[in-house]
């Protein structure tokens, strides 16, 4: 048999067209019978805010390619040009697609359970005063028009703003013939009014758009004049970060500065309403920048995801998923001793089903014990009001030596970390930034404890951040463990981002950007080797990306090999499963249901002698060869069985997984008429969450 050339372009998927298919997917979710109805609402504003970040970023960063002359290099080796032809075909695909769900599907649905956003076509006489009355009142003042002419030229407008284009004629108070404005309506005005009580008509909850309103009362703006037209628009920008962390020499201080600029990087997508005459089009796009490919016509409003709004307005527990308790592991209740507890054996914690109660509690306890010295964490994403940073704001106080690795360059969450590190360091707690050139993406927290006057290292690694919110509707795990290679292996890890060590020698962890990738790969070859040997060999990975070519390689020769290779990639993947000869033995599945799949987890069946493990890292470049992470093992027996049973059932799942064939598309798991209904996520919930 011919040797497979496995750096063959056409034995790879572009990321980012398998990037949009994950977007594909999620407003699927929209048309979900099974979903509750305002979280199918929800589900068509998530993959609104999906796109407009795919836009900012991805897009952005080809056209920037471009520009530059830079190469886009990936495995399928397609041009940059080529990707973005790609992109808009199927993004155009995607936009159509979302607004026949919002306008053929959810908005009847709405309207049949007394829920309804009135055009301006409904509006009582009643109504139409009430709604002019509020115009005039909260919404005239704070807007600025801007009539174009040469003293006048076309503004640059903020990132995803809401701007009206307006067609004039007539003469305005100083005799000028303009024929054209800009309005754009300021971010403090709500997108979505409800109606008061007494003005409804049909519905239990009636609400009109800002942009029906404006559209409405323009000629109130232009005195004396007439409007012919009034048309929103939303322009996207560049939203990623130029920072050359090899220049800078105080990185705090040139990420404020950039984030300034962040709201008017270059344009790199127009949405304008689709009844916008042609030539009105041409004239925002050329005025835009915009190639016509990056045009995007809409029948609705140009920012789905405002829709929102509309979820927390309506108290209709009916049309929402059912509400849960998060479990807690057995034992371990708001006042268990937690060093005693973890003292005598491991905990794993499955978010969100499990509470994220018990590491805020274990930090707590660990900032009013005088037995703590030193606290030492990792934080990338951790909200606003975060009872982790304010454990450790305490701890600091309390004399402890405390030190936080911040990563600041953590994307759209720069500007909170920038606020987080001043209120720490305020605090006395010691702030470092990370490793120039890497990013901090490890999920670690270090605490140091003198017992019987020795050292005692407690840690606690996860998959996911630090984020008390987010673990409430992400996918991960989190281990709490006194053992003590883990600590020490953390300890060093801390002393190599905090100084100028060398490489830490690991006792345990694998490690990126050092061992990890290396460490994975001899892992894949050694089920290799047992499958050539007739031994059984099998592979489950779970993780949000794949993307890594060298990791690819080394499964499409575990397939050939014969090792059973089974991938539950929630996004990205470039792998090409049920190829003739090459990855037959390979089979890749998404979820996507209520929670957001995060967990990052690796299987090897070793012989008989299973080896489990959770990272903060995907199979991609970035995470393996150009970041900071972590990858540490589930050595107890009872722990290391319980995520190999979440594997299985994730495997067994015929309710919300979806299956990649080669071509890049996704197909639904059909299930027979006699087949249990199988779901991880309500099994787990169920399993581990109290339910009502």
């Amino acid at each position: 048999m011919e040797k497979l050339d496995l750096n063959n372009p056409e034995l790879y998927l572009n990321r980012e067209l398998s990037m949009l298919e994950f977007n594909w997917r999620v407003l699927q979710q929209a048309l979900d019978l099974n979903v509750p109805l305002l979280e199918r609402l929800n589900y068509l504003c998530i993959s609104s805010t999906n796109l407009d970040e795919f836009f900012e970023v991805r897009v952005a960063g080809l056209i920037q390619q471009i520009e530059i002359g830079d190469p886009y290099i990936e495995a399928d080796n397609i041009t940059a040009n080529e990707v973005l032809k790609l992109i808009s075909t199927r993004a155009q695909e995607i936009v159509d697609e979302q607004y026949r769900v919002l306008n053929d599907v959810l908005l009847p649905k709405l309207a049949q359970e007394s829920i309804e956003i009135l055009p301006r076509v409904k509006w009582s006489d009643v109504q139409r005063d009430w709604l002019q009355a509020y115009f005039i009142k909260d919404i005239a003042p704070i807007l600025s028009p801007m009539g174009l002419d040469s003293a006048h030229p076309f503004p640059r407008l903020l990132n995803k703003s809401l701007n009206f284009f307006v067609s004039l004629d007539g003469k305005d108070a100083f005799g000028r013939n303009l024929n054209s404005a800009i309005l754009q309506a300021p971010r403090a005005l709500p997108r979505i009014i409800e109606l008061p009580e007494e003005l409804r008509q049909f519905h239990d909850h009636e609400f009109v758009f800002l942009s029906s309103i404006i559209h409405a009362f323009a000629d109130d703006l232009f005195y004396g004049m007439k409007v012919k037209g009034c048309y929103q628009f939303r322009v996207t920008r560049n939203s990623d970060l130029a920072i050359d962390t090899e220049e800078t020499s105080d990185l705090l201080v040139a990420i404020s500065d950039e984030l300034n600029h962040r709201n008017y990087g270059d344009e790199v997508r127009l949405e304008i309403a689709h009844n916008c005459p042609e030539e009105m089009v041409d004239l925002l796009r050329v005025q835009c920048g915009m190639h016509r490919d990056n045009v995007y016509l809409v029948n609705g409003p140009v920012n789905l995801s405002r829709l929102q709004a509309i979820y927390s307005l309506v108290e209709r527990p009916d049309l929402k998923f059912k509400p849960f308790t998060q479990g807690r592991p057995s034992g371990v209740s708001s006042n268990t001793d937690l060093f005693a507890k973890i003292s005598k054996q491991e905990i794993l914690l499955h978010h969100p089903y499990q509470s994220f109660s018990p590491v805020v509690d274990f930090l707590k306890q660990a900032a009013a014990d005088p037995s703590v010295l030193a606290i030492k964490q990792t934080l990338y994403r951790t909200g606003a009001k975060s009872p982790i940073v304010d454990a450790l704001v305490v701890a600091a106080r309390a004399g402890k030596e405390v030190t936080v690795v911040i990563e600041l360059r953590a994307r759209f969450d720069e500007a909170a970390n920038v606020a987080l590190a001043a209120r720490l360091q305020q605090a006395a707690v010691h702030v470092v930034y990370g490793i120039v050139g890497y990013k901090t993406h490890a999920k670690m927290l270090l605490i140091l404890r003198r017992e019987n006057n020795k050292l005692r290292h407690y840690t606690h690694l996860g998959t996911g951040n630090y984020h008390r919110s987010t673990s409430r509707i992400y996918t991960d795990y989190g281990l709490l463990t006194a053992d003590k290679q883990i600590g020490e292996d953390v300890s060093n890890l801390f002393v190599q981002l905090t100084s100028l060590g060398k490489i830490p020698k690991m006792h345990k962890l694998l490690h990126a950007p050092f061992t990890l990738h290396d460490g994975l790969l001899k892992r894949i070859n050694r089920e290799i080797t047992n499958a050539e040997a007739g031994k059984p060999a099998h592979i489950i990975i779970k993780v949000n990306a794949l993307v890594e070519p060298e990791m690819i390689q080394a499964f499409y020769r575990a397939s050939i090999a014969g090792v059973n290779v089974d991938l539950i990639i929630r996004g990205i993947c470039c792998l090409k499963p049920g190829v003739k000869g090459l990855s037959e033995n390979i089979h890749v599945r998404s979820i996507v249901g209520r929670f957001l799949e995060h967990t990052r987890v690796f299987y090897f069946e070793n012989n008989g002698q299973p080896e489990v493990w959770a990272a903060s890292a995907d199979m991609m470049k970035r995470n393996l060869l150009r970041r900071v992470e972590t990858c540490f093992p589930l050595e107890h027996k009872k722990l290391r069985q319980r995520v190999i049973d979440d594997l299985n059932l994730y495997l067994a799942d015929n309710s919300q997984a979806w299956i990649l064939s080669d071509t890049g598309r996704y197909k639904r798991v059909e299930r027979d008429e006699n087949e249990d209904v199988i779901s991880a996520q309500t099994s787990l919930l169920a399993a581990l969450a109290k339910t009502f």
